[in-house]
């Protein structure tokens, strides 16, 4: 196995985002034989080892995304304009089952490119395309080919959970591709609609046998519910590593069922505040004491990074905190999410979620060499840095992404991508566009991508000088 080169970080803004979210000014991070070698000013380096100078940059752990739909990102974009029932149309009812396992590889190999490019190390590609387990293969080929952390998550629309989870090729891809495979880690993904049979309950115990966990959209306006999640409780199923993602519409009992077993919420703001899941939840988690993590859901619709998560995210908490104020006639004259917090949900929150806090998440001495160096001179919008959290929070974006170390290895390096066949993955993605559309038809494709605009509402105006009286206007 090749030990890679030692790795000096110089002179950096750094965020360790340890236990205490110690930041310090103007220091070193050390990287040897993969792992953190240490933190501190003035570090001493083998001679052999590769220096970065981050001056002017910040260098923080690795972001993790703890829901990314990687096999749609072939389709980046295109959803741009559709609301959470036409998402649904599209995937679950009509068009998803056109996919082929070739599909299912190229939006993974974008998509984990994609990631790596953002600052993201880690990801969790919420797999729920995986009609047959050479679409599976199709899957992990492509994340195996990417040098990042990914979890697989396996998952299939198609079908019920009752079905796929218990069927012989789940089984014989689980023992060919997961056991002593590569990935970062494994998970089921399904959702549990709240019926009283508990179908998905057949899906629980194979995980359980498995020893593995399950993440499942909970609180999903109009398809997930409290239900649900009373099921999952009275069955014994929820678990300290059960990711539940979005949970905006859930009751207290929920949350507090959620927070007493120990699990953790994936929130993917972008995707909730527009999409219609629910009103992004950190108000509520925060309350009832749920740990956070963030995510992008899919790149058919949002972007694909962390950045906007954490910007999304912040938004979005404090204006309902505003709007309850104001409904009261107060004023909100502290915040309570930061952008500490944030970060966190999108570095620590992330390692704590999928049980790898003691090994990514944080620069701390021992860890494995997750690390992103947000650095660009070019951009005016990169100084002066005074405030560290909300500069990464509010100001930088994926172009400011200088460096990324994966477990050591450099991976990006002066804003450009090291070892990476990216024109390779457009050819993928290219030959799969071409192909739905083909499949589609163009009327279809064309229909799919521009949805009817509802006719809008509008009142007559009273100040305007003309004969303004309508059917809406006393």
């Amino acid at each position: 196995m090749s030990v890679e080169r030692p790795v000096i970080i110089r002179n950096g803004l750094v965020l360790t985002m340890d236990d205490a979210h110690t930041v310090l000014p103007g220091a070193d991070v050390l990287v040897i034989d993969g792992r953190i070698a240490g933190v501190g000013h003035g570090l001493s380096a083998p001679d052999d080892a590769e220096v970065i100078d981050a001056s002017g940059g910040i260098v923080m752990p690795g972001m993790i995304d703890t829901h990314r739909h990687m096999w749609q990102t072939a389709m980046r974009g295109y959803g741009a304009d559709w609301t959470l029932t036409q998402y649904f149309v599209w995937y679950y009812l009509e068009h998803g089952k056109h996919f082929r396992p070739e599909d299912i590889h190229a939006g993974n190999l974008l998509g984990a490119i994609e990631a790596l490019d953002a600052g993201v190390t880690t990801t969790v590609d919420w797999s729920h395309g995986l009609q047959t387990p050479q679409h599976a293969d199709a899957a992990v080929d492509a994340l195996e080919a990417v040098p990042g952390r990914f979890v697989l998550a396996y998952g299939n629309i198609q079908q019920g959970p009752w079905e796929w989870s218990t069927s012989d090729g789940f089984r014989d891809f689980h023992r060919r591709r997961i056991d002593g495979g590569k990935l970062a880690g494994f998970q089921l993904a399904f959702d549990v609609t709240g019926d009283p049979a508990f179908p998905e309950k057949a899906a629980f115990e194979v995980a359980r046998e498995l020893g593995v966990n399950v993440t499942t959209h909970a609180g999903v306006w109009g398809a997930t519910n409290d239900d649900g999640i009373r099921l999952m409780y009275e069955n014994g199923f929820m678990t300290p590593g059960t990711v539940y993602v979005h949970a905006t519409t859930l009751g207290a009992d929920s949350y507090h069922r959620i927070a007493a077993t120990g699990g953790s919420v994936s929130v993917s703001t972008e995707s909730e505040q527009s999409a219609g899941q629910g009103y992004p939840p950190t108000w509520a988690l925060r309350r009832y004491g749920v740990p956070v993590s963030l995510s992008m859901d899919t790149s058919v619709w949002w972007s694909g990074d962390l950045f906007t998560a954490m910007r999304t995210t912040l938004s979005a908490d404090r204006s309902r905190e505003h709007l309850e104020a104001h409904a009261k006639q107060e004023t909100v004259t502290h915040h309570h999410l930061r952008a500490e917090h944030v970060v966190d949900f999108a570095t620590r929150g992330g390692a704590r979620a999928l049980g790898m806090d003691s090994q990514v998440g944080a620069l701390t001495e021992g860890r494995k060499a997750d690390v992103v160096l947000i650095k660009n001179d070019a951009s005016p919008a990169m100084f002066p840095i005074l405030h560290p959290y909300g500069h990464v929070a509010f100001q930088a974006q994926r172009g400011d992404v200088h460096t990324v170390l994966v477990g050591g290895k450099v991976v990006k390096r002066d804003g450009k991508l090291v070892g990476l066949d990216l024109a390779a993955a457009r050819a993928r993605v290219d030959a799969t566009v071409s192909y739905l559309r083909e499949t589609l038809g163009e009327e279809a494709w064309r229909n799919g991508q521009n949805p009817d605009l509802p006719q809008a509402e509008l009142f007559d105006n009273p100040y305007q000088y003309t004969d303004y009286a309508g059917e809406t206007t006393e």
